[in-house]
């Protein structure tokens, strides 16, 4: 894909609309041809209206899967990722909620299983951040509200979850470049996602013997709505600048990572984090 130059914008409110973004997300290439790799498979994806969160779900339904999306207050985008899912002719369940709540995601399980009777793959997908010129900046309010959100809520869904997760089951993560390299200004979102790096594989450890698999996928700069609604205008502009490829990715070259990890393809992969970030190499 060639580089990309996005124009300034911003949006005010988190974690940000996609269809007030211009130009809109790619979440699915025309050519990506789905093999029944997930067929008759249900997954949970929270933050699944919008960004990578539509690209897993469009990517599972055109590999033969089911999808419950979970969405914060992103109606129209929430609405228009079902659609796509149907269009591919599987089913979606669109529910509404807050995942940094216990109660939400234990409701989240609940109505997953009377809707689909099972679960097979669990994406912890949703994420908040904030751009500080300091850590001093950061009110204690909001440093908690950051780590509920792209933190606790693995924990919440993953305790309800379990019980209905059985072997060739999985769990996915979305991590970010962050964790390895660090970052100046994105400091509390920096920090949730290096706990979830160790979340990732002490879970990975724990469920070994009954055969449920956890990994997860650290993307590097990507065009979603959290960019727009996270940075000012000229940060958006330059977006995707500092990395080798010089361009921001897009949740389509994202989706198929998620697929691999949820297949029987990945079998013998768990504990482990998919690199996609524009060339960056780390020392991981």
């Amino acid at each position: 894909m060639s580089k990309q130059q996005q124009p300034p914008q911003h949006q005010t409110k988190q974690p940000g609309d996609e269809h007030a973004m211009y130009p809109e997300p790619e979440y699915i290439r025309d050519s990506y041809r789905g093999v029944e790799k997930l067929q008759d498979k249900v997954a949970i994806i929270t933050g699944g209206d919008s960004g990578i969160g539509r690209a897993v779900a469009v990517h599972y339904a055109r590999e033969g899967a089911d999808s419950v999306i979970v969405h914060l207050k992103e109606d129209k985008d929430a609405a228009e990722t079902k659609q796509l899912v149907e269009a591919e002719g599987r089913r979606c369940l669109v529910l509404k909620g807050d995942v940094a709540e216990p109660s939400f995601c234990r409701e989240i399980v609940e109505r997953t299983l009377q809707a689909f009777g099972k679960l097979n793959i669990v994406v912890n997908n949703a994420a908040e951040q904030y751009d500080w010129d300091s850590i001093t900046d950061i009110p204690d309010d909001q440093l908690l509200r950051t780590f509920q959100t792209n933190l606790f809520s693995h924990f919440y869904l993953i305790k309800a979850a379990l019980p209905h997760l059985n072997e060739g089951d999985t769990i996915i993560a979305t991590s970010s470049i962050n964790a390895f390299k660090g970052n100046d200004t994105l400091i509390d979102y920096t920090a949730t996602k290096g706990a979830i790096q160790g979340l990732v594989r002490s879970l990975a450890m724990s469920l070994m013997d009954r055969g449920i698999r956890v990994n997860a996928v650290a993307p590097g700069p990507v065009w979603t709505p959290l960019i727009p609604a996270s940075f000012d205008k000229e940060k958006v502009a330059a977006f995707g600048n500092q990395v080798p490829m010089k361009r921001p990715g897009q949740p389509s070259e994202m989706g198929p990572a998620y697929v691999y990890l949820a297949c029987e393809e990945s079998s013998y992969m768990s504990g482990q984090t998919l690199h996609l970030n524009g060339g960056v190499i780390l020392n991981t």
